[in-house]
């Protein structure tokens, strides 16, 4: 093995995996990170990467050579080609050097890989005071019910003809949020289903797809979504609507868990933790 379990699970204050994202805390294991350095070698989607539902190609690999692995901090460095390339070093490390070395690296790499941005990319603990950046939440369906909430809210394909057809105005809408790409896998059908409120026969919210997978330790988990709610139409209480049927569906279509990863603060982060999710740390982007 490459990495060294002792010298790498102190430092890991956050689950987050380089080019996998958010991990369940049990699946954070020295395994899961050396399936990463072997699919930089072969190019190939791990079985478990969420990012495989969207393309053939995975496009962000480890710079396997690059990483700098010591017994005080670790530095997983990754490339991706996507618009016009990107290094990204994740910082594992309890100070704040981890992360001056981790943008000395990134710039360096970012010249010798032809990328037009560098980032450092920092797991903080889920104790951190004045967090900024992502949270990482946790919905755990063992540990109790989650009903359906009713409301008008059903899968897109269940809505009248007319109601459907509003749903391509209201994805355009919202396209800084995702939803013009789910249209487009939806239209290609390569993803579950998808969520819809209405509001007077027009579609003004959405949570989708809707999908279970196994994960590393092949325990079920409910797979990220799309969610948006347009901005005319919040306030109403739609979107916790949306996010509690779409839990309802998780947990009736056998998934264990889900991770969501929102912006601190932000409306998603503050109505997970008013549904009792928990957090189980951030990660803070940084410019290099």
């Amino acid at each position: 093995m490459f990495f060294r379990w002792d010298w790498l699970q102190p430092l890991l204050t956050a689950p987050i995996v380089p080019t996998l994202g958010p991990v369940h805390p049990d699946a954070l294991t020295v395994e899961i990170f050396e399936d990463t350095l072997r699919a930089a070698v072969t190019g190939d989607f791990l079985p478990y990467d969420k990012d495989r539902r969207w393309s053939d190609e995975k496009d962000e690999r480890v710079l396997r050579e690059d990483v700098v692995h010591q017994p005080g901090h670790t530095l997983i460095p990754t490339v991706t080609r996507r618009g016009r390339g990107t290094v990204r070093v994740f910082a594992y490390g309890l100070g704040d050097s981890a992360v001056d070395e981790a943008a000395e690296l990134a710039m360096k790499l970012t010249t010798v890989h032809g990328a037009a941005d560098a980032r450092v990319v920092r797991p903080l603990g889920a104790d951190t005071a004045h967090p900024r950046g992502t949270r990482i939440h946790l919905k755990d369906f063992t540990v109790g019910p989650c009903p359906d909430p009713g409301g008008p809210v059903r899968p897109v394909t269940d809505w009248p003809s007319a109601v459907r057809k509003t749903f391509a105005p209201f994805a355009e809408a919202t396209a800084r949020d995702g939803l013009a790409f789910l249209h487009t896998q939806m239209q290609a059908d390569r993803c579950g289903p998808v969520l819809a409120a209405t509001v007077a026969d027009r579609i003004v919210g959405a949570i989708g797809p809707m999908e279970v997978r196994p994960d590393a330790t092949d325990r079920p988990q409910l797979m990220p979504q799309y969610f948006a709610v347009l901005p005319k139409a919040r306030g109403q209480g739609l979107g916790r609507l949306l996010w509690q049927t779409a839990m309802h569906w998780g947990q009736s279509h056998g998934a264990a868990y889900q991770l969501l990863q929102t912006e601190v603060n932000g409306p998603s982060d503050k109505l997970c933790q008013s549904e009792g999710l928990t957090s189980l740390g951030f990660t803070h982007t940084l410019r290099a």
